[in-house]
This record gives structure tokens, sequence and C-alpha cells, in this order.
């Protein structure tokens, strides 16, 4: 399986057959220019969509005709089975931003969980409907999601082999969230990579939790 990271919540997830999986497509632009990252060249299979608002849910814009996938329950494209799970945007119960959707699935044997715009610290109850994860995808700017602490708390409960932090400022966000730094502080296990891009198998997977900080691709 091969990850990539495009920037803010959008990760580009190809199958060893070649599927296509799209994370939270951002529109270009976006907010008055306040998210500058670039198109997604790629021909794009399915998308995954956590929740309603341009960051996130930028099909139309996607080239080739991708099936979405969105909304809590079971969702299966491709025989690939998608798991939602229903969580808010917020503290408020989706008062302030609405809700937003975890999404889990697993792509050549290896368990993937993607927390979109996760706004508040993981339920006991959602806990257990995630289960195992191999691959955390986790958003760690704060505002309009969980910050570096409850960040910290979720990756120690879900307990991943490998976390990605995701949806904070950077050179292309200025939004007014934080950067990864506040995340990684004090952490040992953070690997930085001069890259946008990695290769994961079952058999390449950290025996403990380790965090690789990318770099957005475009």
């Amino acid at each position: 399986m091969h990850i990539k990271w495009c920037g803010h919540a959008s990760f580009l997830i190809t199958s060893a057959s070649g599927t296509k999986i799209l994370t939270d497509p951002y529109e270009p632009g976006g907010y008055d220019g306040a998210l500058s990252y670039g198109s997604i060249p790629d021909e794009i299979d399915i998308a995954v969509v956590s929740h309603d608002h341009p960051d996130h849910n930028y099909i139309e814009g996607l080239k080739g005709h991708p099936q979405v996938v969105k909304g809590a329950g079971s969702h299966t494209v491709s025989d690939i089975a998608f798991k939602g799970i229903a969580t808010y945007h917020d503290t408020s119960h989706g008062k302030e931003r609405g809700e937003s959707t975890i999404f889990c699935f697993t792509i050549d044997g290896v368990r993937l969980c993607h927390l979109g715009d996760l706004g508040h610290p993981l339920s006991a109850e959602a806990v257990n409907e995630i289960g195992d994860v191999d691959i955390l995808m986790i958003p760690v700017g704060g505002f309009y999601t969980i910050d570096a602490t409850v960040a910290t708390e979720v990756m120690n409960t879900l307990n991943p082999r490998l976390t990605i932090p995701m949806h904070f400022k950077t050179e292309k966000c200025d939004f007014p969230i934080t950067t990864v730094d506040d995340f990684i502080a004090n952490k040992t296990n953070v690997k930085r990579l001069d890259t946008s891009e990695i290769e994961v198998t079952t058999a390449t997977l950290p025996s403990s939790t380790e965090i690789d900080l990318l770099t957005f691709a475009l």
C-alpha cells in the first residue's frame, strides 16, 4: 500500500492492486485563499468524505469518476468495506460546526482509521467501534478539531502501530490552527520524513506506535 499526504486531511491511498482511495478532498484556494494546497492530479476510484465543508468534500474537482463514501454505517465499494462512525466537529454535540465521520477500512491487510475533523475526545463506545488500528490519521491543529493534548490522548487510547498527523497549520494552510510542533513536542517516537509518500505493508508496520511526520505533496 502506498500512502501520499496531499495536504490538510487529504491522503491518497493506493492499494497493491491499483485502487486509488482519496480521503477528504479539499478545494484548492478555498476560504479566500487561506487553503492553497494544489489540485490533485490523479484519477480517483473512491473518495471518502468525513463531512460537508469545502476543505473536506471537494468531489467536483477530482479526476475520474470516484464513488463517494460518506456518513455513518457500513459501505462497501470495490470489495473494500468502510465503517463510518458518527462524531462531532466540536465539543458541543455539533451545535457549533455540525457532525463529522470517522472512517475505518482495511487495505492490503492493513487497518486504517481516518478521524476526519474530530472535535472532541472519543467516547468509550466510539473507541470500541473503531477497534484495532494499524494506521491512524489524526487532526492535531486544534480550534476546528482536537488539539495536540487531546490528539495525544486519542492516539494513546487507540494505540495504533503508525500515526500520521494531519489538519495542522503549514505555509499552505492559513487557518487559525497550530502547527504540528505542539503535537510532536517531547515525543521520542517521531520520524520527520522529507517526503510526502510512504509504502506500508503488514510486514513493515512498526511493532509499537511510531509517528511519521510527512511533508505535504501539493
